[in-house]
C-alpha cells in the first residue's frame, strides 16, 4: 500500500458501535494490545465526508503506542497485521467524546483507514 486511500461516503445514519472492516489482510507481525504501531491514516468525518486528518499529507507516517489513542484504534487496531489496510468507524464515545467535550471533534463519528506499516 503505496498510496492514500480514497474514504467512500456511506449513506445512512451513523453507527452507534465500533465497527472494524479490513480492506486488505497483512501479512507480517500482529498489532497487540498496548504495543507500538507505526501507521499511515486518513480521518474523515462520518456525516460529512470531510477529512480532517491524513498522515499522507505530512509525508511520513505515525508512530505511537496503542494506550494513548483513542478508544476505537485502542479496539480496532489490536490483530491487525502488518501490510494490512483496516477501516475504522468510530462514533463519538471511541473518538473525542461526545458533543461539547472540548475537542473540535468531539460529537462527531469518524471513519479511519489505517495501514499498518510496522509494529514494536
Amino acid at each position: 500500500m503505496s498510496e492514500k486511500p480514497e474514504v467512500d461516503f456511506t449513506p445512512g445514519p451513523a453507527p452507534t458501535d465500533l465497527v472494524i472492516e479490513d480492506i486488505t489482510i497483512g501479512e507480517g507481525d500482529e498489532a497487540v494490545n498496548g504495543g507500538v504501531v507505526d501507521v499511515h491514516y486518513v480521518g474523515v468525518d462520518f456525516e460529512t465526508g470531510e477529512q480532517f486528518d491524513s498522515s499522507w499529507d505530512r509525508g511520513q507516517s505515525a508512530r505511537f503506542p496503542l494506550p494513548q489513542l483513542i478508544g476505537a484504534w485502542q479496539q480496532g487496531i489490536p490483530g491487525m497485521k502488518v501490510g494490512g489496510r483496516r477501516k475504522l468507524v468510530a462514533p463519538p464515545e471511541l473518538a473525542y467524546g461526545p458533543a461539547g467535550g472540548g475537542h473540535r471533534l468531539s460529537g462527531r463519528t469518524l471513519v479511519f483507514v489505517i495501514d499498518l506499516l510496522g509494529v514494536g
